[in-house]
């Protein structure tokens, strides 16, 4: 269910509210002060793995919410060192039939609480590459797009199928019916140190997959260059044409970069509109119901060329 009204959304969740903000983006988080306080959500609403109106659906809270402080734990609030909070169990609803696993995560809205543009297609709730004709880049939001984020895992899961076990989504870029890309990160329970790694999902043909400081795989060993729970890293997703640039960056390290060709990709076909993700999409749905994934983001921005915010 999308909750357009507050007074009703409130009437059906308990929500926690918090009015104390930031007066500037160059000071610290504040960790009195709600997600969308610290942050700038406006262009966001969030899918939590909740059904609280029992119509078989997840709760999808809209953009206008964030600045009135919501906030719901266990699933999203603000930590006690003022990153913002994502966690989503094996157990909970899903946002669609076609979906195998649970999420807490923001999905993209250039309209920024204007309901009157449509959520779907090419409107300027969205956004296109530049490799498509002209006409299309003039009806969609933005042209191209940059996502830039600084995030610590602090949790993922430990039992199920090994094939399921410690994988979590943490940033993508969704276009009508595919994902151009999806940034994972993966730690094995016998592992200290986890990896991140990228899957590029043409709309025709097998998915393409580059790793970054370690093996993806479900019997890899310990990483030489892992991420350990609770470490700061940074990620930045970027498109210009048929270019996908992602970019890891850690403190001390050097940066490590993929480079993606999607010209024979399909994205640049005038229906394909594209919005970013960012949150925790977990990926295991075989282990205990109460095992969970979680992250913390302290930074998160996201660009386009042609959209003025």
């Amino acid at each position: 269910m999308f909750y357009k009204d507050p007074v009703i959304f409130a009437s059906l969740l308990t929500l926690v509210f918090s009015t104390t903000s930031i007066a500037s983006e160059n000071i610290q988080l504040n960790p009195k002060a709600a997600p969308g306080l610290n942050f700038d959500l406006e262009d966001w609403n969030i899918s939590l793995p909740v059904d609280t109106n029992n119509d078989g659906q997840v709760d999808t809270i809209p953009e206008k919410l964030f600045k009135k402080g919501f906030q719901y734990k266990p699933y999203f609030y603000t930590a006690d060192d003022g990153g913002m909070v994502f966690t989503a169990f094996v157990d909970g609803v899903k946002t669609s039939k076609n979906t195998k696993y649970t999420r807490t995560e923001l999905r993209e809205m250039l309209r920024r609480g204007d309901n009157s543009i449509k959520v779907k297609g090419v409107t300027k709730n969205n956004w296109v590459f530049s490799s498509v004709r002209g006409k299309t880049q003039r009806q969609a939001g933005g042209v191209d797009g940059r996502l830039e984020a600084t995030v610590a895992i602090n949790n993922v899961t430990v039992t199920g199928d090994p094939k399921q076990v410690g994988r979590v989504i943490i940033g993508q870029i969704h276009a009508k019916d595919d994902e151009p890309a999806r940034l994972y990160y993966r730690k094995l329970p016998n592992n200290t140190k986890g990896v991140v790694y990228l899957a590029h999902e043409p709309r025709k043909g097998d998915e393409q997959y580059y790793e970054f400081n370690g093996s993806r795989a479900s019997n890899a060993k310990e990483p030489l260059d892992g991420i350990a729970l609770d470490e700061k890293f940074s990620y930045i997703i970027d498109v210009k044409g048929d270019i996908l640039t992602v970019t890891l960056s850690r403190e001390g390290k050097d940066d490590i970069t993929h480079l993606v060709d999607m010209k024979d990709s399909g994205y640049h076909k005038r229906d394909q509109y594209m919005y970013f993700k960012a949150g925790v999409y977990n990926q295991n749905n075989s282990g205990d119901p109460k095992d969970y994934v979680q992250a913390t983001f302290y930074k998160l921005e996201n660009s386009h060329k042609g959209y003025k915010y």
